[in-house]
């Protein structure tokens, strides 16, 4: 799990030059792809569900599972959510990061700010002997302290061998509740927070999950293993520093 999840943030370092106004997310999208597979590997999310793309990109009120196309072009201003998993060796990755596409509005940047920082509260709850809520307890209570709409519907999950796999990760609970965590586990921890309310619907193609209120929506994802001390992430890059 350490190599595919290394390949998923390397991926994102690559692709991080490429993310401007003016490029498609559907060659974001090629170029997720060649990454992946120059590693001898293969995108996670391609063919999954009936996923017809090998990375899932949201632009600014699309919470997650955004299609790439070529029709649609990022703007200066814009945020772009870009989830990847991959598959290498029959163990899977997954990790996802909300990129600011040049200068954007300072509420929304703020947005991005809090929400990298529930993750982090949510992955430092991922120790042997706490239970499963407390993370769902620090992203909800880091969230809603700024006044932010935590998504209900959509959570983390496992993984191993399978991209999804039990434990449902919720993004909300109360503490000392769920199953007990345990040295070992590995989990997809994934906040969802939305600048404005929490409810959310999905666009006719059946993917797009959007804000209700078409205000923006940030997602940042690690995979994360429990440890008796400090949680170890195999997803980890740098590239939260760009944000502050």
């Amino acid at each position: 799990m350490r190599i595919s999840s290394k390949i998923t943030s390397d991926a994102f370092v690559y692709i991080r030059s490429l993310i401007k106004p003016g490029v498609s997310t559907g060659k974001l999208d090629e170029e997720i792809e060649k990454f992946i597979r120059s590693k001898d590997a293969k995108p996670a999310f391609k063919g999954m569900y009936g996923f017809p793309a090998n990375s899932c990109i949201s632009i600014n009120q699309e919470v997650v599972h955004g299609i790439p196309t070529k029709r649609r072009i990022l703007k200066e201003g814009d945020i772009v959510s870009v989830d990847i998993g991959v598959e290498k060796n029959g163990y899977y990755g997954d990790s996802a990061f909300t990129f600011p596409v040049g200068n954007i509005d300072p509420a929304v940047k703020k947005l991005l700010q809090e929400t990298i920082k529930a993750l982090y509260l949510g992955i430092e709850k991922a120790r042997d002997g706490n239970r499963l809520q407390d993370i769902s307890h620090a992203i909800q209570s880091h969230a809603e302290s700024h006044g932010y709409g935590v998504v209900r519907e959509l959570v983390g999950h496992g993984i191993g061998k399978s991209l999804h796999e039990p434990p449902q990760v919720f993004n909300f609970g109360k503490p000392n509740r769920g199953p007990l965590l345990k040295e070992g586990m590995v989990l997809a921890i994934e906040p969802m927070i939305n600048l404005g309310e929490q409810y959310v619907t999905t666009l006719q193609d059946g993917w797009t999950v959007v804000t209700r209120d078409g205000l923006p929506s940030a997602h940042f994802e690690h995979t994360v293993v429990v440890r008796k001390g400090a949680p170890e992430i195999l997803t980890e890059h740098n590239l939260k520093d760009e944000v502050f």
